[in-house]
């Protein structure tokens, strides 16, 4: 994982746009397969690019699946049946573990005060260990765009944004997160679907 940032002060962060802990909606039209009709959730966004994970793609894969891959006893309950999501094209053999609250991993960036981001090993043996942290979405590989790449994006009309919600990341079900965040916009998918294009 590309080395975590230090967070920007809020004024720095309203001076610059600056859209972590946002949600990003991909619009109807976008052509990508990776990120149609994705919703992705922002950790880093910054002058140096942006980071993220597609939060609502599980893999034919559950963390049961996966601690047996890696070589982790996963003796916790509750946890063995969650899906594993498809975070990015970047670096997809590696896990990422988003996860509120932040805690005290070895390589976490924390997003907010409420929610980290970590990609080293610990936070796996924490959470097959103890069950700790509690709420956590684990995924493979993670969504990177260059300096100023997601602005460029979002001039286009290819992505809404909207300020996230932990409670979507974490309580809905995968295929309720995306109507969720354009729920908090005020938009209907079916509407955005209709009215999709511009002159």
């Amino acid at each position: 994982m590309t080395s975590p940032g230090t967070p920007s002060t809020p004024a720095a962060a309203s001076a610059s746009g600056q859209l972590t802990d946002h949600f990003l909606i991909a619009m109807p039209a976008m052509a990508d397969p990776y990120f149609a009709k994705s919703l992705v959730y922002l950790c880093e966004h910054n002058e140096r690019g942006a980071l993220g994970l597609v939060v609502n793609r599980p893999l034919d894969m559950t963390l049961a699946e996966l601690f047996e891959k890696v070589d982790l006893t996963l003796d916790a309950p509750g946890f063995a049946a969650q899906p594993v999501y498809f975070g990015g094209p970047v670096q997809t053999d590696r896990g990422f573990v988003l996860h509120r609250p932040v805690g005290g991993f070895q390589s976490t960036l924390a997003v907010g005060d409420k929610i980290g981001l970590t990609s080293s090993r610990d936070v796996l043996q924490s959470i097959g260990g103890t069950g700790e942290p509690a709420e956590v979405l684990v995924s493979l590989g993670y969504a990177g765009w260059g300096p100023g790449q997601l602005e460029d994006e979002i001039m286009q009309n290819a992505w809404l944004t909207v300020p996230a919600d932990p409670d979507v990341l974490f309580v809905l079900p995968p295929e309720e997160r995306l109507p969720a965040a354009l729920q908090k916009l005020g938009v209907n998918l079916a509407f955005l679907a209709g009215g999709a294009g511009h002159a």
